[in-house]
C-alpha cells in the first residue's frame, strides 16, 4: 500500500497534496449532509480539484505564449484529477480498514 501511495504522490506536486486533505474532508462533509447523492461525490470532488488547482497553476506559472497556456491547461487538469483521486484513493482504503474490525 505504501508503494502504490509513492507511486501517487511522485505526480502529485507537493504544493497540491494539501487539496487532497481538503477534498477528502468535504466529500465527507457532502456525503453526510445528503445534499448530493454520494454517487456524484467523486465527480464532484474531481471539478474542485481541477478548479483549486486551476488557480495554483495560474498563479505560479507565467501565461506569455500559447505553448505556456497549454502548458497550464494541462498541469492545471492533470493535477485536478490526480488530487481528487488521491482524496478518493484515501476514503476507500479507510473505509477497508474499517470493515476488518
Amino acid at each position: 500500500m505504501n508503494e502504490i501511495l509513492n507511486q501517487i504522490l511522485t505526480y502529485v506536486k507537493p504544493e497540491l497534496v494539501i487539496v487532497s486533505v481538503v477534498l477528502y474532508f468535504a466529500g465527507k462533509a457532502l456525503k453526510k449532509s445528503g445534499l448530493i447523492k454520494e454517487q456524484y461525490v467523486p465527480l464532484l470532488l474531481g471539478a474542485a480539484g481541477i478548479l483549486l488547482s486551476t488557480v495554483w497553476v495560474l498563479s505560479t506559472c507565467p501565461l506569455d505564449t500559447r505553448q505556456d497556456i497549454f502548458t497550464a491547461v494541462f498541469t492545471a487538469v492533470v493535477q485536478g484529477i490526480l488530487v481528487a483521486g488521491l482524496s478518493t484513493w484515501v476514503d476507500r482504503i479507510l473505509q477497508q480498514i474499517k470493515k476488518k474490525e
